[in-house]
């Protein structure tokens, strides 16, 4: 049976609250107004856990994300006002529709309901109408629309099922990856997790693993889906849809939420290392294997992701080789050398110059772990791994690896503070991630061989 998350009722609104969630059979007629719907506020009263899960998510955090906001005004400046609404569409897509705001210049003036994605811009969707640029279709009916196919009747609106809001339905996946790809002005694609969905085994109907984007960032549970009377356990959805982002400004749910993200990353790749004698010594070599994720990695924001392999070798404690060493402070783009391991986006502006703005992206040179494209090993496009050799002058008692990952590196931070459109404080909040799973370790102890 096809279930999620439906009743809501505002705050504001005491005095109906027990005959819109008692859960009894009512007449058809609705409390919430269209602009109260709007309001996330009026959904806590019935759907507190999905509210405070959703509280400190990046959707509610769209608005208020400092490299949004900074990015956005230096593309007004830059362009001149060009294409004003390319990042707030996306940023805080019910302000643009309800003519709010037009180039989110103004979001600090602008209510709740206006700022961030929030539950009626994703709950009122019936249909998408493209693939990028949240090409989203939002109904006029004021019904709030998710995956259970009998929704309790209530007085706060009317309820629908909706295979784009079921996780378990295939379909879902275009609600997710239509505002999850950005193409640029210049017709770059500059962010590509749907495509990268779209090209994978997972998206394949002949190869029967279907999986949609909620699968991994919708975890399931048993629970109700609303706290009222009369309503039972469904499967209903964790709404903090961790991916690799954290907030950077104190923000609620911020512990939970950067909680949730190390779990997610833990199990993203897998590795194994292998240290073998070699012609100068020693032979370190590394794999990393993007076989369970659905869509390549990194994903989403490429031009501002850095994700890289560090390698240490050591006899008697004293460190001989070392690569994808970065100090917490430093840029990736600063200081890697030829040796390394990075995972990223170089990108190019219409005269070969490196960027990483998205409004002038005009081409761009992709290093990814590939996306799982068919489960037949005899397929080239089997293989999504990555294997690179090092070689260690001389013996080595001990070596270890580790795969790291930053959502914004300081090479993006650091010019939009030189550009005045950022604050200096935000560059001791940016976030290194250390996926657990890749921490490993040999020592000679073990006799050549591999570890994973």
């Amino acid at each position: 049976m096809k279930r999620a998350l439906f009743i809501a009722v505002p705050i504001a609104i005491a005095a109906g609250w027990l005959s819109s969630c008692s859960g009894q059979p009512i007449a058809k007629t609705y409390d919430l107004t269209r602009e109260q719907l709007q309001n996330p506020e009026s959904c806590k009263s019935c759907h507190e856990n999905h509210y405070n899960e959703w509280s400190g998510s990046m959707h509610a955090y769209a608005s208020d994300d400092p490299i949004f906001r900074a990015l956005n005004k230096k593309m007004l400046r830059d362009t001149s006002g060009a294409n004003p609404t390319f990042c707030v569409q996306c940023h805080a897509p019910v302000a643009v529709r309800e003519g709010a705001t037009k180039d989110g210049n103004n979001l600090d003036q602008l209510p709740v309901s206006m700022r961030g994605v929030t539950c009626y811009f994703c709950h009122s969707v019936d249909a998408v109408l493209g693939t990028h640029n949240n090409p989203l279709q939002l109904a006029s009916d004021g019904k709030m629309r998710a995956a259970i196919s009998d929704p309790t009747e209530n007085k706060a609106h009317p309820s629908a099922y909706s295979t784009l809001h079921d996780r378990d339905d295939v379909e879902s996946a275009k609600l997710c990856g239509a505002c999850h790809d950005i193409v640029s002005p210049l017709g770059a694609h500059v962010e590509r997790t749907y495509s990268e969905w779209q090209s994978s085994l997972f998206a394949n109907p002949q190869l029967g693993k279907q999986l949609a984007c909620g699968k991994c960032h919708t975890e399931g549970r048993s629970d109700v889906a609303a706290n009222a009377p009369g309503v039972g356990l469904r499967t209903v959805h964790d709404h903090k849809m961790a991916g690799v982002d954290v907030a950077l400004t104190p923000f609620a749910q911020s512990t939970e939420q950067h909680a949730a993200v190390q779990v997610n990353l833990n199990t993203t790749i897998t590795t194994k290392m292998c240290v073998r004698p070699g012609r100068l010594g020693t032979n370190v070599e590394i794999t990393i294997d993007n076989g369970f994720v659905g869509h390549g990695w990194p994903s989403g924001a490429m031009p501002d992701r850095r994700a890289w392999l560090e390698v240490d070798a050591s006899l008697l404690g004293a460190t001989t080789f070392s690569s994808g060493k970065v100090a917490a402070a430093q840029s990736v783009k600063d200081v890697q050398t030829s040796d390394w391991l990075v995972l990223g986006d170089s990108d190019y502006t219409t005269d070969k110059k490196l960027t990483h703005r998205l409004w002038e992206i005009a081409s761009y040179d992709s290093s990814q772990l590939s996306v799982p494209v068919t489960s037949d090993p005899q397929d080239p496009r089997f293989y999504h791994s990555i294997t690179k050799v090092y070689e260690v002058v001389g013996d080595v008692d001990k070596v270890t690896m580790a795969v790291h990952i930053r959502p914004v590196d300081f090479d993006v931070v650091d010019e939009l503070i030189a550009s005045g459109d950022l604050g200096a404080a935000i560059r001791d909040k940016i976030q290194t991630f250390t996926l657990q799973n890749t921490v490993l370790e040999w020592t000679s102890s073990k006799g050549f061989g591999c570890v994973k």
